[in-house]
């Protein structure tokens, strides 16, 4: 666009400039895509969106930890998230074990490590500073064989830039309506929870498996499942995760 000297600026030529501007400095600086999740799709429910209170441990080791324990704390670690799942920054740290058993055992397990929680580090519990305060994700929960009291936990650092490895659960609707299950034939759940690389700001906390139209010997796979198109599936597309199966030879000879 040629400007002759001493012509006034137009509006639309103001305009024009100020978005090739916005557009170069956009690319200069590389911003990251902001994910928002899909109508149609699970999304958190914001029931269980509570934070979770810390307070700073010093040292690490098994007889720290039994002491933690203890006294109604669960000792527990925050990473960076870097990759997908490895990380520095260390921050030894431990949590109220009633706050986290309950979580758990209203989410369930699977469901746990595949929600997002704040996380806020107090010098001690009931103080009004906050030594951080920063969104996380389970990575790894260790429960107790027996009684299935959480042992530890090692939390993610999940910015909104983070890209996080998730084992997200899977949930199963329709058996009630699936053309092969109403013929008698059996329900082989392959997997019940599918690894994807997630943007932060849209980890799923659960996939919805439609079983309504599965007849005999049909099977649903990894890459079939719907989820939000920015998920990056970590195993084969082609990898079964459940199947009507189809009648035994024997039983097709009785049946005759």
């Amino acid at each position: 666009m040629l400007i002759r000297r001493g012509a006034a600026l137009t509006a639309a030529t103001i305009h024009h400039f100020r978005r090739l501007s916005t557009a170069a400095l956009l690319q200069e600086v590389d911003i990251p895509p902001v994910f928002t999740y899909l109508d149609g799709l699970p999304r958190p429910d914001p029931k269980y969106g509570e934070t979770i209170h810390a307070i700073p441990r010093a040292t690490s080791g098994s007889s720290i930890a039994v002491k933690e324990r203890k006294a109604g704390r669960v000792p527990s670690i925050v990473f960076n998230a870097e990759d997908g799942q490895h990380g520095g920054n260390k921050r030894l740290i431990s949590v109220e074990s009633n706050q986290v058993k309950k979580l758990v055992n209203h989410l369930g397990r699977s469901f746990f490590l595949s929600r997002l929680f704040d996380l806020e580090v107090r010098p001690e519990f009931g103080s009004d500073d906050i030594v951080e305060k920063v969104r996380v994700l389970p990575r790894k929960l260790h429960l107790h064989p027996s009684t299935d009291a959480v042992l530890n936990i090692t939390f993610i650092r999940a910015p909104s830039s983070a890209w996080l490895k998730v084992d997200v659960p899977l949930l199963f609707r329709g058996e009630d309506v699936s053309p092969g299950l109403k013929k008698g034939s059996a329900l082989n759940i392959i997997k019940r929870t599918v690894k994807f690389l997630c943007p932060a700001d849209i980890i799923p906390p659960f996939i919805d498996v439609d079983l309504s139209e599965l007849d005999v010997g049909q099977k649903i796979v990894a890459g079939n499942l719907n989820v939000h198109p920015a998920l990056k599936l970590l195993r084969s597309k082609d990898e079964a995760v459940v199947k009507i199966m189809g009648a035994r030879v024997s039983d097709q000879k009785k049946s005759k």
